[in-house]
């Protein structure tokens, strides 16, 4: 059976760490520097390319299962390190975006000029 729901994602996680006797070695610290390093291979993939190559990336099939394994693996830390943690990602990231809206309020739009003649 597959989940696709955070929660169910991090319960797989944790059950392939638990069969390989890996929680040990899943403290804060270092799924923090694991999620660190995965993020670094994903930037690798994009190290020398130019904006318009960055943005046609997926577009070979290697280069975009590479961009797809490195995207699972920064995922899997993230969702192990939030499970640590205690940390719900999905409640986060909502709370912080709606930081970022009060912190970065929509510009309104320009007003005409009101131009009296002097004429």
């Amino acid at each position: 059976m597959t989940e696709l729901d955070v929660a169910g994602l991090q319960r797989r996680l944790a059950a392939f760490a638990a069969a390989r006797d890996w929680g040990q070695y899943h403290t804060p610290k270092n799924l923090a520097v694991a999620l660190s390093v995965e993020a670094s291979e994903l930037v690798e993939i994009f190290q020398w390319l130019t904006p318009q190559q960055s943005a046609r990336v997926m577009e070979e099939p290697d280069t975009a299962h590479r961009v797809a394994d490195e995207v699972a693996d920064v995922l899997a830390y993230l969702l192990q390190f939030c499970a640590v943690l205690g940390v719900d990602p999905l409640a986060a990231l909502a709370a912080k975006i709606d930081r970022n809206e009060a912190r970065f309020p929509v510009p309104a739009p320009p007003q005409p000029e009101n131009r009296h003649s002097s004429e």
